[in-house]
């Protein structure tokens, strides 16, 4: 299994759970509307008056993600799946654009958010739902258990932005490794603290995302970011050291160098999880290597497709959600999908700097990876699904020995920004891929072996800089309801290395040298 983050600390221990006195009849079911208010607003009694409070600070969609619910799903039936779960994100995202466009409404009439848009979107995600166990009963013979219980949403307030959580600083990230292995983030530095609601009324639309209007039209158009999203590097305790390597450890680097996207390759596709839907990332994406990357390549399009690696045996995809300043300037995707249509606003930061780097393992050597073996890192939906699959690891030039996880840097002048994913490390020796894209790949342990049953391969570190303007004011695209949070960001790996270069990859790396 994947290594995880500390267990969350529950935001009830801060946080008081209020039902609306809404509930909305249909779709064969309740649906409670239910939003986290502060808890210095009431207690447990709900007061008069007090839903009006937390309607005012509802802040977006939160629906299970039935991705992460399916692990297992026939060959035969993943295509369908697929579009059904595709499809499920573009609901969210059109009914969380339905509630930005309400939401002054929804916090003076709290029925509204049933009767417009939790109901409609519960309908819709019940039928998609319906056709996927559909499609794995037309292959398995049998429906899965549970997916009747995925289709409900609720409302919920920005109430992950404050807290201590090591200072919000994610510390204990294995900093070293570019974000180590990047689960085991210090307490997430949510929860506590910082009770957001209070002076900066989230549900009239955040303000421009800054507590204010900062450095100009920022903030993605009122979903994100805000001011408590950005933390000073320098005051960030130093992470926790990498695991020691042991004898026999594979201490070689190879380094691949595939440009910084200079020819401005960009969609908002994403072949790995929406495999033959337009838009099926909501985000734009910046592409280094292979250039034929697109929703509809397949392993074949992907074989022949030309690269900007320098070596041409490197046909491998890289891409990441561009970075984008929040400074009033459009793009030409300002009326695009995986742009402006999807609050992804501001202008696109080309990286000054990308590294792609595949190291060994601290215990032992590693085997090659398989052709067409595809691993995401990183969760995009992290803000509402909780950071167990979070591993997204921010810093500054000069301070990379303090990262953060669920914060963006405020580098000094003249300090760059850092964004780094360390990838899963760990193959199950047999899938390329799996149904939820995750199950296939691991992390290392804590002491550096990979579980059971799975093996080491080279380990891609990502590390991107980026040089911006000092301060708050840059956000990496996200879907529009994980309100550009930077817990969202997250990396995608195709390897399509020949099988010469991989063997000469396993070689270096095993073999404790640096290679290019």
């Amino acid at each position: 299994m994947a290594r995880t983050s500390r267990k969350k600390r529950s935001t009830l221990t801060n946080r008081a759970v209020v039902a609306a006195a809404a509930l909305f009849l249909g779709g064969g079911g309740l649906i409670a509307v239910n939003v986290y208010a502060s808890a210095g607003e009431g207690g447990s009694g709900a007061p008069p008056g007090q839903f009006r409070n937390a309607a005012r600070q509802m802040s977006t969609i939160d629906c299970p993600d039935a991705g992460i619910a399916l692990p297992d799903v026939p060959d035969g039936a993943r295509p369908e799946v697929d579009r059904e779960l595709a499809a499920m994100d573009t609901q969210i995202t059109d009914a969380y654009r339905e509630f930005a466009d309400r939401k002054e409404r929804i916090a003076r009439d709290p029925e509204l958010a049933g009767n417009a848009v939790l109901g409609p979107l519960r309908s819709r995600r019940a039928a998609s739902l319906d056709r996927i166990g559909t499609a794995v009963e037309r292959v398995e013979g049998r429906r899965p258990q549970g997916l009747e219980g995925l289709a409900g949403c609720s409302l919920r307030a920005d109430d992950d932005n404050g807290g201590d959580g090591g200072n919000g600083n994610g510390n204990g990230q294995d900093g070293g490794q570019g974000g180590g292995n990047g689960q085991d983030g210090g307490g997430d530095g949510q929860g506590d603290g910082q009770d957001q609601g209070e002076g900066q009324d989230q549900g009239d639309g955040q303000d421009g995302g800054q507590g204010g209007d900062q450095g100009g039209d920022q903030g993605q158009q009122g979903n994100g970011p805000e001011a408590s999203d950005f933390v000073d590097i320098q005051s960030v305790e130093p992470a926790a050291d990498r695991p020691r390597n042991r004898r026999g450890a594979s201490r070689g680097t190879f380094t691949t160098d595939c440009g910084r996207n200079e020819n401005g390759k960009f969609n908002p596709d994403n072949v790995i999880a929406a495999p033959g839907v337009s838009n099926g990332a909501h985000h734009m994406h910046d592409y280094v290597g292979n250039q034929a990357t697109d929703a509809f390549a397949g392993d074949d399009q992907l074989a022949a497709g030309e690269t900007t690696c320098r070596n041409q045996g490197d046909r491998s995809t890289y891409y990441w959600p561009v970075l984008r300043l929040q400074n009033g300037q459009d793009e030409n995707d300002v009326d695009a999908d995986g742009g402006g249509r999807d609050q992804n606003t501001g202008e696109i930061q080309t990286p000054s700097q990308v590294t792609l780097t595949f190291t060994g393992s601290p215990a032992g050597k590693v085997t090659a990876m398989p052709r067409f073996l595809r691993i995401i890192t990183g969760d995009a939906k992290a803000f509402t699904n909780g950071d167990a699959n979070a591993n997204a690891s921010w810093s500054c030039t000069g301070f990379e020995d303090r990262q953060l996880k669920d914060k963006y840097p405020i580098c000094p002048e003249g300090s760059q920004v850092v964004r780094s994913f360390a990838f899963q490390s760990c193959w199950d020796g047999q899938n390329t891929d799996s149904a939820n894209h995750r199950t296939h790949v691991a992390f290392a342990q804590d002491d550096g072996r990979c579980p059971d049953g799975f093996r080491a391969i080279p380990q891609l570190v990502q590390r991107i800089v980026y040089d911006v303007p000092p301060g708050p004011g840059f956000a990496v695209d996200s879907f529009p309801e994980q309100l550009h949070k930077p817990v969202t960001d997250h990396g995608d790996f195709i390897n399509v290395f020949d099988e010469k270069l991989m063997k000469k990859v396993v070689r270096c790396v095993n073999g404790g040298r640096k290679c290019r």
